[in-house]
């Protein structure tokens, strides 16, 4: 139990595709390996920005509480909603101000740009370090498993649907291959006009 980010369980993946974006996660709420539930839903939206989180499930559950406070507070003092790169940036300094005793996890941030239209997704590490991306973004116990099959599967300038059947491959695959993850998955098409949520059934051992 070296590793506290890895005591849940868990996994997170985005993607960007021509004019959207997809991001997904397992359903998996464990205890190393005991299995607590099957509805640990680890992606949360902000507005049109979408962040997903993997990692120590009582820190996901800690930060989705900040950063609604702090994108409430924004949408006041600003008047708007939160783009993805400033949203970005939000998560960043608010990992790194943690840096000497950090939030054990993996963030990944997934929207549209409501002025330009253009996908966006960037990942983190524990103290904030951004890792913007054009194509994927993988975060959680499987991240190894997912980056072999995001790096099989994916094509740039995807349509949503092709997008969906992607990402789905991938999350399903990568997760059939760790025992800390799995147990039903969810993903989030986003579009700059609609968002679509899909659930995934898959193996429940």
């Amino acid at each position: 139990m070296s590793d506290p980010s890895s005591i849940n369980g868990g996994i997170v993946l985005a993607m960007a595709g021509k004019d959207c974006v997809a991001i997904a996660s397992d359903l998996r709420l464990g205890n190393q390996s005991l299995g607590v539930s099957n509805n640990f839903e680890k992606i949360s939206n902000f507005g049109h920005v979408f962040l997903g989180i993997t990692g120590l499930a009582s820190d996901v559950i800690t930060l989705n509480q900040v950063f609604r406070y702090k994108t409430n507070i924004y949408k006041l003092k600003e008047d708007r909603p939160i783009e993805p790169e400033t949203f970005t940036q939000l998560v960043s300094t608010t990992l790194y101000e943690k840096r000497f005793g950090p939030y054990f996890v993996g963030p990944v941030v997934a929207g549209i740009n409501s002025k330009t239209g253009k996908p966006y997704i960037a990942g983190f590490d524990l103290i904030g370090c951004v890792d913007e991306a054009k194509d994927f973004i993988v975060s959680g116990t499987a991240s190894d498993q997912l980056f072999g099959m995001c790096e099989s599967l994916y094509e740039p300038n995807l349509e949503a649907d092709d997008l969906f059947e992607t990402i789905s491959q991938a999350l399903l695959n990568a997760a059939d291959r760790d025992a800390l993850s799995g147990w039903g998955a969810v993903v989030y098409i986003i579009k700059k006009d609609k968002v679509i949520k899909r659930n995934l059934k898959m193996r429940q051992d």
